[in-house]
């Protein structure tokens, strides 16, 4: 049944982006899943556990200064060495299997449009991969939300309310499914993610809370109120992951022995171990398909399309 489920999941996924592909969006809404937060909060650490693929463009300050759409088409195992690729929308005719290409692909593509000096603009790269590691996703990566502009840089003095209008503007579609991002070590109390999230999704029907640097919280202190949805609540609930530091990708540490390393962290902690295992871990509510990718969003976007009062092709925008 699981199995019959996926096929027919992964099917109606690949209908939605061929109808995207075709600009339906701009008449239907169509289902996809956007991770929003704050300027370093581990948006982009989240992602590629998600994606199981290191990809991503990185450094200081503001480094996803482009929305980025990726999506990801699960391929089946085989006996060929090459386990994932990528194709940019724009270029369909050459296939990255260099992923360093790819990061470098996109920090060309951002300096291309946002220029070379720290800008940001509303204007998406469409990133397609294929993988026997990935789910079958569409997830948006958005710059984030910043208060202050960098010192020389292209950015204005208004960039907290550009980079925050950017990210409402893709999160207040009913049928996109929200991935709040916040780390352990801020208040949740003034967590930005949060706070759109409220503002375009007050019953929660569509809100998960990614809380990260949980590792990286002062000693005595712990996250297990937040995981448990004791302080702030979200229909939904939280999960706590551990994302590779700066020193470990450095050190040349793989996205598989971070999920490995991230699993030994939660359970030999003195109190997450105590903790149910369904709030901890990128495996246990973000990521779906086999083993131990998980269907929690596919059952979403499954009871959004299906389930729903109105039927999305049948809803036009207001």
């Amino acid at each position: 049944m699981e199995s019959s489920m996926y096929n027919n999941l992964r099917k109606l996924i690949t209908v939605i982006d061929e109808l995207r592909d075709i600009g339906l969006q701009k008449y239907i809404n169509l289902p996809r899943i956007c991770v929003v937060g704050t300027q370093s909060s581990g948006k982009s650490s989240v992602l590629e556990s998600i994606v199981g693929i290191d990809f991503l463009p990185r450094g200081e300050g503001i480094v996803t200064r482009r929305p980025i759409e990726f999506r990801l088409i699960h391929i089946k195992e085989d006996n060929s060495d090459l386990k994932h690729w990528a194709v940019f929308e724009d270029d369909k005719s050459k296939k990255y299997t260099d992923f360093n290409e790819v990061r470098e692909t996109i920090n060309k593509l951002t300096d291309e449009l946002a220029g070379i000096n720290k800008g940001i603009i509303d204007d998406p790269i469409i990133l397609n991969i294929y993988s026997t590691s990935c789910p079958d996703l569409s997830l948006i990566d958005l710059p984030g939300i910043t208060r202050v502009p960098l010192k020389n840089s292209d950015q204005t003095d208004d960039i907290e309310r550009l980079t925050r209008e950017m990210a409402i503007r893709y999160v207040k579609d009913p049928r996109t499914i929200i991935l709040a991002v916040l780390p352990a070590n801020a208040d949740m109390s003034t967590s930005d993610a949060l706070q759109i999230a409220r503002k375009v999704d007050p019953k929660g029907l569509r809100t998960i809370g990614v809380i990260t640097k949980i590792d990286l919280m002062d000693r005595g202190v712990d996250a297990s109120k937040m995981l448990m949805n004791d302080e702030i609540t979200l229909r939904l609930g939280y999960t706590g992951v551990v994302n590779r530091s700066t020193a470990d990708i450095k050190k040349g540490k793989s996205i598989t022995e971070s999920l490995k390393s991230e699993l030994i962290f939660f359970q030999n902690h003195p109190i997450y171990k105590k903790l149910p295992p369904t709030l901890y871990g990128t495996c246990a509510k973000i990521i779906p398909i086999p083993i131990p990718i998980h269907i929690h969003i596919y059952i979403y976007i499954y009871i959004y399309i299906y389930i729903y009062p109105t039927c999305p092709y049948m809803l036009l925008p207001s």
